[in-house]
């Protein structure tokens, strides 16, 4: 029989979360690595000859993948979030005890883990607000500005450079908690695998081997 265990119900339900951010800041990503490549200004034709460039997918595309996967997105980290709110106050009254009493309650690699999720929230921050900015705000060039809080331009900036620290940070943070991965993904997917005789062993009433 096949020493491997399959995950708690939990433990795969937050991988099936994570799966689902995974894919939809992949697609957010991508799209957004193409306007950063090929931005609107100019014209088809006239100073910006690539600005309908079809990589795989026309401009247009690209725009409702960024736009819809961007929602996914924020709708996934809302849910994620609930879910580790308790590991999210337990970790920032650690860090401000840190702080100011300047203890040590965190090792070295903790101390970094921590840094990279603070990163990562505080990127995911300012893209996702700038991103319903330009969600809700129209685009036109015929439109004047609203210059809500910052002005169109602003925005941008945020939006580009939030992303590209997101992307960044979010790479340190799956490098870090790979094998994380690769052992809960051997476990969801083991289930599949599994034959009926495995399936009544290894139910939580079976007696353990």
């Amino acid at each position: 029989m096949s020493t491997m265990k399959s995950v708690s119900k939990p433990t795969r339900n937050n991988w099936l979360l994570d799966a689902t951010l995974f894919i939809s800041a992949i697609i957010a990503m991508l799209s957004g690595i193409y306007f950063l490549y090929f931005p609107i200004g100019g014209y088809q034709g006239g100073r910006n000859p690539a600005y309908d460039l079809v990589i795989l997918f026309t401009r247009h595309t690209w725009d409702d993948l960024h736009t819809w996967s961007g929602v996914a997105m924020i709708m996934v980290v809302v849910i994620h979030l609930s879910l580790h709110w308790h590991w999210v106050v337990n970790m920032t009254r650690r860090m401000l005890k840190e702080i100011f009493t300047r203890s040590k309650t965190l090792n070295p690699r903790g101390r970094f883990n921590l840094g990279i999720n603070i990163t990562i929230g505080f990127s995911f921050l300012v893209t996702a607000l700038s991103g319903i900015y330009f969600l809700f705000v129209p685009g036109s060039r015929s439109v004047v500005d609203p210059v809500f809080l910052f002005s169109r331009q602003t925005w941008d900036i945020l939006h580009t450079w939030g992303g590209v620290v997101l992307i960044l940070a979010a790479v340190i943070h799956f490098v870090i908690h790979w094998n994380w991965v690769v052992k809960v993904t051997r476990g969801v997917f083991w289930i599949f695998h599994r034959s009926p005789r495995q399936v009544a062993v290894d139910t939580p009433s079976a007696p353990s081997a």
